[in-house]
């Protein structure tokens, strides 16, 4: 189902509690909501649309993922740029990394880890920052 995008700058500060095998709706609604709102949105995270689990969604090279309780394990290659959010106005400046190690947990919550690099770890960057409750 698609969700409201949620502009609460409080329930946007939340840290995110942990998600379980019971937010798997949960999931499925971020990434319709997400394909709904693919012309202007890379990627989101749950509290994007009201529910504050570690859940996110995003467009991986084409194709759709989502990760629950994802965490980054390393990161290397600092830069400086701007994001927007559809969640908040405008575009503000973000300290991203060009290659992030990361740790999360499938839709079967079977543990994985990979690198991502360029494009696709800033959107997982921004998506994570979310989940920690940071607001770029």
């Amino acid at each position: 189902m698609v969700r409201e995008i949620c502009k609460d700058v409080l329930l946007l500060a939340r840290k995110a509690e942990e998600a379980t095998a019971a937010d798997r709706q949960t999931a499925a609604d971020l990434l319709e909501t997400l394909e709904f709102h693919k012309e202007g949105c890379v990627g989101m995270a749950a509290n994007m649309i009201g529910v504050n689990k570690r859940i996110i969604a995003f467009d991986n090279e084409g194709e759709y993922m989502v990760m629950f309780n994802p965490e980054i394990l390393k990161k290397s290659g600092p830069y400086e740029t701007e994001e927007g959010c559809l969640s908040l106005e405008g575009v503000r400046p973000a300290k991203r990394w060009k290659s992030i190690k990361v740790r999360w947990q499938t839709e079967d919550f079977k543990e994985r880890i990979k690198t991502f690099t360029g494009w696709t770890a800033q959107i997982i960057q921004h998506e994570i920052d979310h989940c920690e409750g940071i607001i770029i």
